[in-house]
């Protein structure tokens, strides 16, 4: 039997019927549901939200994302929700992450919405990352005996039991059905030169002193603290000759010109301002892992840098439902972005192309964009867990960097990560994490300065 001891017993307790399903070990719930090969629409899922007076656990569909307003009108409580932390506090026989949504076998109030009470079967998490709980209603009902129940979601018509579409099907409707924003000139031509082997400081330095904007970040960059250059810089030559270099003055430049593209609002925690910091830090973490990796340093840097860019082409195209995406994702931080997403983007018509994620979209982008394979592949795939295939190793240097900068309460997501894993997965030693969190915090004043001028 793999399920949480307590679970395990309140079940047994109770008389309650149940099948355990063995799955391959992962490290989130989102990645247990893909593993399982089973409809979505059939998890269950609990959030736990605190006040004053106490926790209360909210079970829901794990593709839903709960109304904070709905919840109120039910309980008569603003309730905030829990940290990852205290989470793991009360479920200390659960793996993080894996919460099994029956309150009751942890002594806890528990609300529920009414769609879950009127499902058939439900599917949800046994506490543990290798095996998952499959119920009938009746048998849930019995579970969740006592819980109040209520609307408490917000509504949507839901992705329903269409067939997903193709990656390829994805590029199609997307080039087809809207008006994909092109690499901007001087994006264009910085990418051109980095792929000339004979390209030198000058050209670039020629190319970027065209835009006035460009060159005062790239020497605001050059003389921040970050490379602490002892002399005075005075042009962009000399900002790549003596303090950048080529490839890293390239690709920021190549960053901030992309971006140019998209017509994103600045507030909020998927805005602009949070964007140029989370992809700052990513960028960093990136290029220092790439060193200690083998891997080339400018290409971790680039996919650290751009691998968040399919929400900004998703805030580009659909700005209002970007701005709801922003609202669900300021009131739901535990919850996946994947499954914030689906909520937004699981309807309407054209839209289900969006409920492969932001990280596809990015990486479609990306390649429409002919950016180098690794950068591509490291947008795409960062938000599959347990990813393995071409380009592994970019793809978890941005894992790995999102999971550190996740405990800080930096980016779009803060689902826990098993960051050690991670680090074991590209053969780094234990005391890795804490150099790098040494270097973060080196850094972190320059990196939000930069951050700073940059959306602006």
């Amino acid at each position: 039997m793999a399920l949480a001891a307590r679970l395990e017993r309140f079940l047994a307790r109770k008389g309650v019927g149940f099948q355990e399903l063995p799955i391959d070990q992962v490290t989130s719930m989102d990645s247990a549901v893909i593993a399982s090969g089973l409809p979505q629409a059939d998890f269950i899922q609990a959030t736990l939200l605190i006040d004053i007076s106490g926790v209360v656990m909210a079970v829901h569909k794990f593709d839903s994302s709960l109304d904070p307003d709905a919840v109120y009108q039910l309980t008569g409580r603003r309730l905030q929700p829990l940290t990852a932390r205290q989470t793991m506090r009360l479920f200390g026989d659960c793996d993080p992450g894996f919460t099994p949504p029956i309150g009751q076998a942890y002594e806890l109030p528990v609300v529920v919405d009414e769609d879950v009470i009127k499902a058939e079967r439900v599917l949800f998490s046994s506490g543990t990352g290798h095996s998952l709980v499959e119920m009938d209603g009746q048998s849930l009902r019995l579970a969740l005996a006592g819980a109040k129940e209520g609307h408490l979601v917000i509504r949507g018509q839901g992705n329903g039991n269409r067939e997903a579409l193709t990656l390829d099907e994805v590029a199609d409707k997307l080039q087809k059905l809207y008006r994909l924003p092109p690499m901007p000139a001087l994006a264009l031509r910085i990418l051109r030169l980095t792929a000339n082997t004979e390209a030198t400081a000058r050209e670039l330095a020629e190319l970027i002193e065209f835009d006035p904007s460009l060159t005062a970040q790239i020497m605001r960059y050059a003389r921040s603290a970050l490379f602490n250059y002892p002399g005075q810089i005075n042009s962009v030559q000399e900002a790549v000759t003596r303090v950048l270099g080529f490839d890293r003055v390239a690709h920021i430049a190549l960053g901030i010109a992309s971006v140019r593209a998209f017509e994103v609002p600045r507030q909020g925690m998927l805005g602009m301002d949070n964007f140029w910091r989370h992809s700052l830090y990513c960028a960093f973490l990136c290029q220092t892992l790439a060193q200690k990796c083998g891997a080339e340093k400018g290409l971790g840097y680039l996919c650290g840098l751009l691998h968040n860019f399919g929400l900004l082409l998703v805030g580009h195209l659909f700005p209002t439902e970007f701005d709801e995406l922003n609202q669900l994702r300021e009131t739901n931080p535990e919850a996946s972005m994947h499954s914030l997403e689906l909520q937004v983007f699981g309807h309407g018509d054209g839209q289900e192309i969006l409920a492969v994620g932001h990280g596809a979209i990015g990486g479609i982008l990306h390649r429409l964009w002919q950016l180098p394979d690794p950068v591509v592949k490291a947008a795409g795939v960062h938000q599959q867990p347990g990813y393995h295939g071409e380009h592994e190793n970019y793809v978890l240097m941005v894992q790995l960097a999102n999971g550190l900068l996740k405990e800080r309460g930096i980016g779009d997501e803060f689902n826990p990560d098993d960051v050690p894993a991670l680090a074991e997965a590209l053969g780094l030693q234990p005391g890795v994490l804490d150099e790098l969190n040494a270097d973060i915090d080196r850094v972190a004043p320059d990196l939000d300065a930069l951050a700073s001028s940059l959306s602006s």
